[in-house]
This record gives C-alpha cells, structure tokens and sequence, in this order.
C-alpha cells in the first residue's frame, strides 16, 4: 500500500510544466532563463524501543530560476508554497529583477552550457509501506529488542526547464531505512534497508539476522594485536571505502592538478585486482539522467576497466578549462550512482571462504592519510566479529585501520562476492538525497590495523 499524500503539487510534473511555460521566457534571443527544482513528499518516522518516537511527513519544493546571457549568469533559489498562481507571480517576478541585474555580473570564463535541445521523463511509482502497515512491521519483527531506527520514504522529484523548450522530470518514489539493535554500552547491530518496493518479509530476515548476531555481542571481546589479517568487508563496510574513494579519486580536475587519490593509477603506477570494474551506471539508479544545469547524463562512465584506469567524471567548468566533453558530473565531481562488478564468491560461501579473519559489517570517521598513495584510515564500527572455521564466535573491539585502497583492492583482494547490493544515501539535512552506491562484499588479505 502506498503512503503517499496524493496529489502534492510540488511532485506532480503538470504543476512543474505550468509553470515553467509562464516563467522560462526571454526578453531577447541572448537570454537563456532557466528552471531547475527539487522537491519531495516525504514520511519521517523515527524508533526507539521498537516504538514511535516521532512521525512527521514535509512537502517541500524549492526552484532555482537563472537567467543568463553570453557569460554572465545570475541566479536565485526560491521556497515554493505549492500554489502555482502564487508561485508563478513570485517568480516572474524575480525574473524581472535578475534581468535587471544581469548587466552587473561579471563574466564568468568558465560557463558552460548545454548546446543541445534534450527533454527526458522518468516518473516510477514504487511500492511503499504505509506508516501504518510500517509500524506494525517493525512492532511484529522487533518485539522484545531495543530496536532504534529512522526510516524516510516517498517521491523525491528533480526536474528542468530552460526558454529554448529543454524538459527534464524525474520522480521516483523510494524509501531508506537505517535501525540498529542495541545491545549495551557501545555495543550494537547496524543493519539499513533501502530500495523501491517495500518487502515486509525482507525487512523482518534482516532484523532477526541482527537479532541472532545480538546474542554474540554478550561474549568478551576478542582483542586483536596490530598487524595484518585476512578480512571479509559487507557491502555496507564497502560503501565507506568506496564512498571515500569517490571524493577525489575519478574528478578530473583533481587528476589534472595532482590531487586525485588515484593518480598512481592513471599513471600506470600502480594497478588494482583485475576483477575491479568500476562505473557511474546512472541507468540502474535512481539519480536523474539530467544536472541541474541542463546535461544530460551518459547511461554509464567506465571509471576504473579490469583494474586499470577508465575515464573521469567532468563537470562543466572543468570541461571548459580543459578542453574537455562534459558528462554529467556534479560540481565536485564526485559520483552519484556508483557500481562495483560483483565476482564470483557465493555470497553465501563468504564467511567459509574467510575461514579464519575478520567479519566487518561497519566502518565509520574514514579519511586518507596519505592521498597520493590512497591510503586511508578509519575505525572498525558496530557488530564486527572474529571468525574461526567459517563461524562468526565472538565481537571484535574496535580498532583503527590505515592501508593503502590500491594495495588492498590490488595484490590483496581474494574474491568479490556474486551478489552487488544497492545501499543510497541516507541523509536528510535540507532534503533527501538520490544518490546511491551498488556493492558486492569483499574478501581480503592483510588488511592492517594500527591499533
């Protein structure tokens, strides 16, 4: 059953179109006037004690409206009430006022625009939980545990217009559940839940796996020395190392100034196990196609083919300044639907293959220590587990790991599992997010802890 408040006017694409037809218009044939909006329809709900704490639902939509000519562009980003007469007013409005000001702002050398004429739609109605049917799943799986979870879901909308006719909409409803099992002190089983269509029985698998795993963390720590030792990462444990990687590692402005972390790799430094396949696959996730400024997006940019350097994410002002085509990117050119290839270990065999290491369900506080040789550091997090003989037998205590992701991915990747999972960006400061990252898990040798 659906959750959704229907007929929002801020997520519908009538509304969006309405209004872009009264305010993406020119006064002159230099002009360009442009639309971009987010906005979403959303239910909050928040656990503790398997039991409401809070529930909450926003309807927000915020437009940012620019008008340019030649190089000069300025731009102001607006709240909308979901009136379209009352919207529309405020925003020719402003129009009229950016017009004015444009004379006033200086040239910019490195504005970039799309040439081409494009128009895309992507409206997919998933298949939610209501808070009703939500609360009672979680009342029925987590019954009798400490169970402290946030779960935010509904139709999150981007859309474009421009005066030249360009229209982009994309509307996907989906929802993102992160809960832990809380054990005691520091001691807890993290699990996240995220996707489309809501399985109740999914859900419940996934809170009685973290339920038996609570029963471990009542054993004594087992307390390891620092060094070396062979370890099987989640695909949780994944999104850490390969969410890091993305902050430098494939923009092409930090490849031309020196300060990727994966410079040794594009130089032909250093080379990465050939079973690491790496793309922006914006085709199977639930990104736009489109940026806000009007490009559209290629399906999939090979960043890293069969460990060996593969292009690198441009964004318009690095296109500009080096001659290059631009592909999407983001303004930090840093990924938003990233996809590791799975392998061929059974995900179901991972544990028999680790035999005896290290089970790490979370990291947490990662940052490189030294970037030019992509060597980062962090902390083990939550339930991770020693293994013996294929068998998860007691809590690790935390500890710090600093290794190298070219060392560690190269000559010291075992295996990647054959399942990929698709974990999306969890966060809700200002608004939902519609990035993603796609993972298998991962088996390891000598992964180094510190201490």
């Amino acid at each position: 059953m659906n959750m959704l408040h229907a007929g929002s006017p801020l997520t519908d694409k009538f509304a969006f179109d309405a209004l872009a037809a009264a305010v993406c218009v020119a006064d002159s044939g230099d002009e360009r006037v442009t639309l971009s909006l987010k906005s979403e329809d959303s239910d909050f709900i928040r656990f503790n004690r398997a039991a409401v704490r809070q529930a909450t639902h926003v309807s927000q939509g915020y437009a940012t409206l620019a008008v340019v000519s030649g190089g000069r562009r300025i731009d102001t980003t607006l709240s909308l009430t979901g009136r379209l007469d009352v919207d529309t007013a405020t925003l020719r409005s402003q129009r009229s006022l950016l017009m004015a000001q444009l004379a006033d702002v200086p040239e910019d050398p490195y504005l970039l625009l799309p040439d081409a004429v494009t128009s895309s739609t992507r409206d997919e109605t998933g298949e939610l939980a209501s808070p009703a049917a939500l609360i009672d799943a979680v009342a029925d799986a987590a019954q009798g545990l400490d169970f402290v979870g946030f779960y935010a879901g509904g139709p999150v909308v981007r859309a474009f217009a421009d005066s030249r006719g360009q229209r982009h909409w994309h509307r996907v409803e989906s929802f993102h559940f992160d809960w832990c099992l809380y054990h005691a002190a520091d001691q807890a089983v993290k699990t996240a839940y995220a996707g489309t269509h809501w399985d109740a029985d999914e859900f419940a698998r996934r809170v009685a796996t973290g339920a038996q795993r609570m029963v471990l963390l009542a054993q004594a720590p087992h307390r390891l020395s620092p060094g070396a030792y062979r370890a099987y990462f989640t695909p949780t444990a994944m999104v850490e190392l390969l969410g890091t990687l993305g902050w430098s590692g494939f923009s092409v402005k930090a490849r031309r100034t020196g300060t990727s972390s994966l410079c040794r790799l594009e130089q032909g430094d250093a080379q990465l196990h050939p079973g690491i396949n790496l793309h922006e696959d914006t085709s199977h996730s639930i990104a736009p196609s489109f940026t806000a400024d009007g490009f559209s997006k290629p399906s999939v940019v090979t960043l890293i083919d069969a460990g060996r350097a593969g292009g690198t994410l441009n964004s318009p002002r690095s296109a500009r300044e080096y001659g290059l085509e631009a592909n999407g990117a983001n303004a930090q050119e840093s990924p938003e639907a990233l996809r590791l290839a799975p392998g061929t270990l059974a995900e179901a065999d991972a544990l028999a293959a680790l035999d005896t290491g290290l089970y790490v369900s979370n990291l947490w506080y990662l940052n490189y220590s030294d970037r030019q040789a992509c060597r980062m550091t962090g902390m083990t997090r939550f339930a991770c587990f020693w293994v013996e003989g294929g068998r998860l037998v007691a809590p690790l205590s935390v500890m710090r790991f600093d290794d190298s992701f070219l060392r560690l991915f190269g000559s010291g990747l075992v295996a990647l599992t054959d399942r990929a999972e698709t974990i999306t960006e969890g966060g809700t400061y200002r608004e939902r997010q519609l990035s993603s990252l796609t993972t298998p898990g991962a088996l390891v040798d000598g992964w180094r802890l510190t201490l």
